[in-house]
């Protein structure tokens, strides 16, 4: 089979062909239908995380089961089913107590040391990233990793649940507990952030702030729910939202990652309010704190990973709020490109009109 694997840290993507074990245990084959490109795969891409190469990205993948393993007990052939890199053991006490995301021991999605590797090219060893491996014709994924949907929704928008519209709407709703009547300041409005403000609307938050840099970036934070925007290169951002707000948002999700942004945004939050980290550019910014000023305004500040998601809990639900209506996905989609386009693709998000580029041909 064919996929896009990255052989040089730095040196792009490169198609080829590969070859997939068949699925032993409770590993689940997936004929991919769409994978979306996010941008924590082109950090991994053009920045030493330590993953040996070559490796294979890709995680925001939907598809259908063709084969399983003899272990599986949740997925049959002719499921639909969607990716998420959350991994985990469903053993130990964070997985037990609902913290997934938490897991103790990922790596019993993956094989051991002496199984032979999932994935390989030419004999050598590929590295399957967060288990996944969704920029190729079929993946081969442990079914807890899988989560299986309504056949209604169209593969492009499914991918997009198991990474970005997880991440955003799960920040408001499972990491901050927003309540219906709160006020929150979504600081980028790109695609994982456009996920935010939609999570806002369904946990009932009555002023849902948009700010962003791009007025057309703005403009569709509009159509997702947000109901005030502020463009931080005209105006001040904090004065602005204090005036908006009185004392200050509820929460603030930084979905930008550049420290003076999550100053600013700490700066945004309410006496009591909390702070949201999310989005990273610098893997090694850093903020300065005074302690004292934390203490005195009993602000918080929390890093946020994959939104504190449940996979198998919060991708139905998110599924079934499309389907009803409730929920955007459809306008999340800017471009669907080939599998041999990944490296078009990421080069497409550098526009701003671009939100997320999805693969949907060239996968059979």
């Amino acid at each position: 089979m064919k996929a896009s694997l990255v052989r040089e840290i730095g040196g792009g993507f490169t198609f080829e062909d590969v070859q997939l074990a068949e699925p032993i245990g409770r590993e689940v084959l997936v004929d991919v239908k769409a994978s979306g490109l996010c941008h924590t795969d082109l950090t991994f891409s053009r920045n030493d995380m330590g993953t040996p190469l070559p490796m294979l990205l890709g995680h925001e993948a939907a598809g259908v089961v063709v084969a399983v393993g003899p272990g599986v007990s949740e997925f049959a052939v002719g499921d639909h089913v969607v990716g998420c890199l959350v991994q985990s053991c469903g053993k130990c006490k964070a997985c037990l107590t609902g913290r997934t995301f938490q897991c103790e021991h990922p790596e019993e999605t993956l094989r051991t040391a002496g199984q032979a590797p999932r994935v390989t090219a030419g004999g050598e060893k590929v590295e399957q990233v967060f288990g996944l491996g969704g920029f190729a014709q079929q993946a081969l994924i442990h079914e807890n990793q899988l989560v299986k949907v309504d056949e209604r929704i169209p593969f492009a928008q499914a991918a997009l649940l198991g990474c970005g519209v997880v991440t955003g709407a799960g920040s408001v709703i499972n990491t901050s507990n927003t309540q219906a009547g709160d006020a929150v300041v979504i600081i980028g409005a790109g695609g994982v952030g456009l996920n935010a403000i939609n999570g806002a609307v369904v946990a009932g938050a009555t002023t849902i702030i948009a700010v962003d840099v791009a007025d057309d970036k703005l403009e569709k934070a509009k159509r997702f729910g947000a109901t005030h925007t502020v463009n931080s290169t005209t105006v001040d951002p904090v004065a602005a939202v204090r005036e908006i707000t009185g004392q200050g948002a509820d929460a603030a999700f930084d979905f930008v990652g550049i420290p003076a942004v999550t100053q600013s945004g700490l700066e945004m939050v309410r006496p009591g309010g909390g702070l949201y980290l999310i989005g990273i550019i610098d893997p090694a910014a850093t903020l300065p704190l005074l302690t004292v000023g934390l203490i005195g305004t009993q602000k918080r500040i929390q890093g946020v990973y994959m939104g504190s998601t449940t996979p198998k809990r919060d991708i139905p639900l998110y599924a079934d709020l499309y389907l009803q209506g409730r929920f955007t996905l459809d306008d999340l989609i800017s471009r669907e490109i080939a599998l041999d386009e990944v490296e078009q693709g990421y080069e497409a998000l550098k526009d701003a009109d671009v939100t997320r580029v999805v693969i949907t041909s060239g996968l059979s």
